[in-house]
């Protein structure tokens, strides 16, 4: 069946069971039920009256009409083309510019679909309908919003008139398996020698941010190291959207942000949540991702008890992660002299990770370095580069090789390794 001729038809059934008075009150069944009705009728009616019509009609097998039927219903009930779009696998993101231009990422390949939204109005029902299941308000006064679907995939929405070319969707997926060391190590991404390592820095609850820039895999190394936290101990995380998959720990706590109501109150932040966590007696607080002012705070529950946190944060090396936690403390504590803070930074993060997107699409881990202290007659953080990636001669422009290798500077900061029983050197 021609393409355009199946969008006619989709469109067609679409608008007569909008017409049903009915509509409202139907159940899913009951919904399916009067599409595949509509169907039926349309091909008996072709047959009397566009006999060219109807031998493309007659020709419909019943998974082509199962798919007609599935694609009206999900452009009344579920997400349209959105829909369709988030049920291949195999995309890890989607970005909707406006109705007319869907792209998407396969295989870390940009791709533009052939398939849009028939209206502006109708991508804006699209986003309404799920940004309202997941208990958020998106609309001109408020036109930004980050929430996820029901799958657990990321969004962020930018409505007009902030948007200009019409509403903005971003989609991050996740893979519905959680990630684990052992696929990092398959991937590339680390050694089983730097697994291990990773094994004992978590077990020894050394505090972590993993820093790299926008889809450099941070959220997905952050999984994996959460492998490592002992079973037996309490987990909050705290997220803007949740994103997590913590799944070998029983006593864990999930919080997420609340977005403001319409009356501009409601709101809870990550720094509010990260206040209440620490009357909920947790063993490790992890937040998805520090960005603001909070990040003074998740300083703080460091230094006081709560070793083992893990947090990430964007940043382009190690170095710009340790610049930009200066910068987010100073916007929740614009009084506090910068040379406290760095006091803070150095006592409180003991490991920074780096990650980074390569040239070739692949994600590494470039650096894991160790934060030794800070020298107030220097004015610079002491560090240590326990690891660091380095590309072979087998590299080219189009492909990346390369491992994370050892650097030779034995750990310095081996307090904490002590207290858990763990003697080995790293």
């Amino acid at each position: 069946m021609r393409d355009d001729l199946h969008n006619a038809l989709i469109g067609q059934l679409k608008s007569e069971a909008h017409s049903s008075p009915d509509l409202t009150t139907m159940d899913d069944e009951q919904l399916r039920r009067l599409i595949e009705h509509l169907l039926e009728e349309k091909i008996l009616w072709a047959k009397s009256s566009k006999p060219e019509v109807y031998r493309e009609l007659s020709a419909l097998n019943f998974r082509e009409k199962r798919g007609i039927i599935d694609a009206v219903y999900e452009s009344i009930r579920g997400l349209g083309v959105l829909g369709e779009i988030i049920n291949d696998m195999d995309i890890t993101e989607v970005m909707i510019n406006g109705y007319k231009d869907i792209f998407v990422e396969k295989a870390g390949r940009l791709l533009k679909l052939e398939k849009h939204f028939e209206s502006p109005q109708e991508l804006s029902t699209i986003i309404t309908k799920f940004v309202s299941q997941a208990g958020r308000v998106v609309n001109e006064s408020e036109p930004i919003v980050d929430t996820h679907l029901n799958d657990g995939s990321r969004v962020n929405v930018v409505m007009p008139p902030v948007a200009l070319n019409g509403p903005i969707v971003t989609i991050r997926r996740f893979p519905k398996e959680a990630m684990t060391v052992d696929k990092l190590i398959s991937y590339g991404s680390i050694t089983p020698e730097v697994s291990e390592v990773l094994r004992l820095l978590v077990t020894a609850r050394y505090n972590i941010f993993v820093s790299g820039g926008t889809g450099s895999g941070k959220t997905t190394f952050l999984n994996a190291l959460s492998n490592f936290i002992p079973q037996d101990e309490r987990i909050i995380t705290i997220e803007d959207s949740a994103e997590l998959q913590i799944r070998n720990v029983d006593n864990l706590v999930r919080l997420e942000t609340r977005n403001a109501g319409p009356d501009g109150s409601g709101a809870i932040t990550i720094k509010d949540l990260i206040k209440s966590a620490l009357r909920m007696r947790p063993d490790r607080i992890v937040v998805g991702e520090v960005r603001g002012a909070e990040a003074l705070d998740m300083l703080q529950a460091m230094n006081t008890g709560h070793d083992g946190s893990l947090s990430t944060g964007h940043a382009n090396s190690t170095y710009d992660m340790i610049s930009r936690l200066e910068t987010m403390v100073l916007q929740g504590a614009a009084g506090l002299p910068l040379e406290a803070i760095r006091q803070q930074i150095a006592s409180a993060v003991d490991i920074i990770i780096h990650l980074s997107r390569l040239r070739d699409k692949s994600r590494k881990t470039m650096e894991i370095v160790e934060i030794l202290g800070y020298n107030p007659a220097e004015r610079r953080f002491e560090t240590n580069t326990l690891y660091e990636f380095v590309e072979t001669s087998e590299s080219t422009k189009e492909k990346v090789v390369g491992k994370l290798v050892r650097t030779g500077n034995p750990m310095k900061n081996t307090q904490k390794l002590e207290n858990a029983g763990i003697y080995r050197k790293i």
